[in-house]
């Protein structure tokens, strides 16, 4: 029956879907499912953070293009469809104090009104499960924050009529979980560190972790836990494609494949809704739901 489950990623900028789920959604699409990527922006305002890319004056003045182009390498290499949104990045504010906002950038757009944008493709796909990120946006960039806001919204808008007309955005639909991407989890960043020192290998994680002490952040709650080791190279090679934002000899890659097969072979989710029965931890986004379809 997985040629009925369909699952949508909403994501802020290209490459998001690549770091975020994307061994989850490559076990999918083996399986069947349909699984469509959102992108809220162009990722225009993106830093080019592969240093062999820097410099670039064709890069720099297309940018925009660019980060097209790898969006659909990347989709190949997923197996996923993609869509835009539409909207324009918001960059990343940096400085004390912080810079105001674009003008006309995502992070400034009415919530409700970009949410209606993503309202039209909710329902025009119909997916059971969608994937998004949490209240802090995964982490504090305006545009994370703003994929989060529309994307819950529209979970419930996607089936209000009166808010959002079927004349203007198509045939209402109630999709059934909403999951926040919890891959940079604690739990999982302290195993693969220790295994690392245990090998006597170099860590990458050390500073993340006085990172986390630092900035005092929150843990969450880890619900679902997705075995996809087989599909880690596919993640990888996804990533790759987005050349500007990914050194392929950057700390991404440091942890030894096998390794990461053996000590942490999941990506983990956070349930934050749902409207079918489930039992707590789940090993599947489509818990509740598969036998139904």
């Amino acid at each position: 029956m997985t040629d009925q489950l369909r699952l949508m990623a909403v994501h802020a900028h290209p490459d998001d879907e690549s770091s975020k789920g994307a061994a989850t959604m490559a076990k999918y699409v083996s399986e069947g499912v349909d699984v469509l990527v959102v992108t809220c922006t162009g990722g225009e305002r993106g830093s080019i953070l592969n240093p062999k890319l820097q410099g670039d004056a064709y890069i720099e003045e297309n940018i925009h293009e660019v980060r097209r182009k790898e969006m659909d390498e990347a989709r190949e290499i997923l197996g996923v469809k993609q869509e835009w949104l539409g909207f324009v990045d918001s960059g990343l504010p940096e400085g004390d104090p912080l810079p105001p906002l674009p003008e006309g950038c995502f992070a400034l757009e009415d919530v409700d009104k970009a949410a209606g944008e993503l309202v039209r493709k909710i329902r025009a796909f119909r997916p059971q499960v969608i994937t998004t990120y949490d209240e802090n946006g995964g982490y504090p960039h305006p545009d994370h924050i703003m994929t989060h806001k529309i994307t819950m919204v529209a979970f419930e808008g996607a089936a209000d009529t009166e808010k959002y007309p079927e004349s203007e955005y198509g045939p209402a639909y109630q999709p059934l979980k909403v999951y926040y991407n919890q891959g940079f989890n604690r739990p999982r960043t302290e195993a693969l560190h220790r295994a690392m020192l245990d090998r006597g290998l170099e860590s990458p994680y050390g500073d993340w972790l006085k990172r986390w002490d630092e900035f005092e952040r929150k843990e969450r709650t880890l619900t679902t836990h997705v075995p996809c080791a087989d599909f880690f190279e596919v993640r990888d090679r996804a990533l790759i494609a987005h050349a500007t934002q990914i050194d392929p000899e950057g700390g991404w890659f440091r942890v030894p494949m096998e390794l990461q097969k053996e000590v942490w072979p999941t990506e983990e989710y956070e349930l934050a809704k749902s409207l079918v029965d489930t039992s707590l931890p789940e090993d599947d986004l489509f818990a509740g739901i598969r036998d139904n379809a």
